[in-house]
């Protein structure tokens, strides 16, 4: 129904002065300058130092290239509670990009970033509890993750919430959100309302929206507008 949200290894914008000059360098392509600074945060346990640091090993950047050393120094910044490196562990391990496939372990980091309230966390939690992988199917945990995501503004989390709302036959909730969804041009949230105001016995707003995706071709749509005979509302 939807995918995961696979962002790995990104050098991060939010510093202290510490990692200013390591990002600056970074960013003139410097990059055995930014190394030896980042290196030198990381060790100091700055946590943003140590995600940087992963990052170069991971690219060959500024070091030769060393997987194992991008994983320690990843794993590293995720012990101390950034929810950026768990999010990222989490999904090296649901993928198996650079460790052994491991949905267990993914399960554990992402719980751990999404306590931290890591938006692309919760969004992949979510789809772990809705697909029952490494734990049992949870669709209503899965709803409340994506809210959560949805509510920090993470893009496919608005796009699905709705969508899961309404599978668990919360047609108020779906509508909130795939009424968001069709402000932003999403023509298949036109039907899906038009089914939501057609269970809840709003047929002038069903009427609405089964005719915007009747517009937009859906096939589907022509069937539901016969079916509760829209066109006298």
């Amino acid at each position: 129904m939807f995918k995961y949200i696979v962002v790995l290894f990104f050098i991060s914008i939010t510093l202290n002065a510490q990692t200013a000059d390591a990002l600056k360098a970074f960013k003139n392509q410097e990059y055995n300058k930014a190394f030896k600074l980042y290196e030198k945060s990381a060790k100091a346990g700055d946590t943003t130092a140590q995600n940087a640091l992963s990052y170069l090993y991971f690219n060959g950047l500024g070091v030769q290239k060393d997987t194992k050393k991008g994983i320690k120094w990843l794993e590293k910044a995720a012990n101390n509670s950034d929810a950026r490196a768990q999010n990222d562990l989490g999904m090296m391990y649901l993928t198996g990009h650079n460790v052994a496939q491991n949905s267990s372990s993914a399960f554990t980091w992402l719980s751990k970033a999404s306590k931290l309230n890591n938006s692309n966390a919760q969004y992949n939690l979510a789809l772990m509890y809705y697909k029952g992988d490494a734990t049992d199917i949870n669709v209503t945990k899965a709803a409340q993750l994506l809210e959560s995501s949805a509510l920090q503004g993470n893009v496919e989390a608005k796009r699905n919430i709705g969508r899961v709302y309404m599978q668990l036959l919360k047609f108020d909730k779906a509508a909130k959100w795939l009424e968001e969804d069709a402000a932003n041009g999403d023509e298949s949230a036109y039907y899906l309302l038009g089914e939501i105001y057609c269970n809840k016995e709003e047929f002038v707003k069903a009427k609405k929206w089964t005719q915007k995706s009747k517009d937009a071709g859906n096939k589907d749509a022509e069937l539901l507008w016969i079916k509760y005979n829209l066109e006298k509302y």
